[in-house]
């Protein structure tokens, strides 16, 4: 029941596709698109915290490589979830606006997982200097998430179970990083 709840407001909301928008979602699902908003946040987090910065940069880093391995080397192999545009009951409604359907599995998303550990981690340790700093990398984070239904990647519970492992992960390090490295060498 709840996989054909997942299917069907999978085929719903990849079914929301205009041409126009194609190329842009094309583009937030790529990985190097986001080159300039990443040196942002370099920039930013060297701007307030100094050599401290490094501590943030090496959670960033921490952060990304466990929810990516968590989500593609544990869980898309143990789940074997088919891909939306690989599940054979629906590959032939599923829209690919780039007509590239990916690896074998989706479950769980590492864009997701990915984006919402950074945006997590990035919010935990500069809220201080950046009070509004959360609600722009939360809403790119679900961009970037959504994009992967409109791609045809993922089905939404492959999403929802990414963005928690993300979130869990970035929140965690980022306190950590605020409480060992950034509030203790003060």
């Amino acid at each position: 029941m709840l996989n054909d709840l997942d299917h069907q407001l999978f085929l719903f909301l990849n079914g929301l596709h205009v041409g126009w928008l194609d190329p842009v979602m094309t583009f937030i699902s790529s990985e190097t698109g986001w080159i300039p908003l990443y040196a942002v946040l370099v920039f930013l987090v060297f701007y307030k915290y100094k050599w401290k910065g490094l501590w943030v940069i090496l959670g960033v880093a921490v952060a990304i490589t466990c929810s990516d391995q968590i989500a593609s080397s544990v869980f898309k192999p143990m789940v074997q979830r088919l891909r939306p545009c690989h599940d054979p009951l629906i590959k032939d409604l599923v829209y690919l606006p780039n007509g590239h359907c990916g690896g074998l599995y989706s479950f769980m998303s590492s864009h997701a997982a990915n984006t919402f550990a950074l945006a997590s981690l990035i919010f935990m340790t500069m809220k201080k200097h950046y009070t509004k700093i959360g609600w722009p990398m939360f809403i790119w984070a679900a961009v970037v998430s959504y994009s992967r239904i409109y791609m045809g990647a993922h089905f939404p519970g492959d999403i929802i179970c990414g963005t928690a492992l993300g979130l869990l992960i970035g929140f965690s390090l980022g306190c950590l990083v605020n409480r060992y490295f950034l509030e203790k060498l003060s």
